[in-house]
């Protein structure tokens, strides 16, 4: 099996990739950094993209045709870069605002485009998003820009199911849960290698009968 993993270079993303790779599969790693860990896991490294550029993403098609014979194919894909910022009333940024929209929620959807043709029959695509991106679950309001992007990112994925439901792919949203990563400065209650371990398993049960669902690493339904 062959994951194609963006972020993969760090926290969460890297620990998904060591233990895909420690099951015996194959990891392409996306990344706007490598770093050796990285690099010395992954079949294939495609490093100083910037998922917020067009142009790079646009890119992606044809660097992966380069890579990938011709029948090669991407089975599972992990959009799992994102970018955490927190406004409140009264100092709200909007380029924090953007900036989070266009990673989190934008860049997800057109990498998803741009590797549509590497993708086949069977293949799965999970997008990382976080509870703070349910409506129904917000109780303490403020981080404006993380919590919109993220529900964005969850109705584009939705969308993302019904449409490739029709070409035998899977799709879903994954909450990692709250993890000890640089973007939390390491406040988490999971490690990485757990959280990684429980989004690995969402990806597993994910099928078309699932497919739009929005999941808790831990199994659990989460609500829009």
């Amino acid at each position: 099996m062959r994951v194609l993993i963006t972020g993969a270079n760090r926290g969460i993303g890297l620990a998904m990739a060591k233990q895909y790779v420690s099951a015996g599969h194959d990891v392409m790693a996306i990344c706007r950094e490598t770093n050796d860990e990285i690099e010395e896991l992954a079949e294939q490294v495609i490093s100083g993209i910037d998922l917020t550029n067009d142009a790079a993403v646009a890119q992606l098609s044809q660097i992966l045709g380069l890579c990938l014979g011709d029948e090669d194919k991407i089975d599972v894909l992990i959009n799992n870069a994102g970018l955490f910022k927190n406004e409140i009333l009264g100092e709200l940024d909007v380029t924090t605002i953007r900036d989070q929209f266009e990673v989190n929620a934008i860049a997800p959807l057109m990498v998803t485009e741009a590797i549509l043709p590497f993708l086949t029959t069977g293949s799965k695509i999970a997008n990382i998003t976080s509870r703070m991106g349910s409506i129904e679950d917000n109780t303490s309001g403020a981080y404006y820009g993380y919590r919109a992007s993220k529900a964005a990112l969850n109705a584009f994925t939705k969308s993302l199911a019904m449409d490739l439901k029709q070409n035998d792919i899977a799709v879903c949203v994954l909450h990692p849960g709250y993890v000890q990563t640089r973007m939390v400065n390491f406040g988490g209650d999971l490690t990485p290698e757990q959280a990684a371990a429980g989004l690995i398993q969402r990806v597993e049960d994910l099928n078309l009968e699932n497919t739009g669902s929005f999941w808790h690493s831990n199994g659990q339904a989460l609500p829009w």
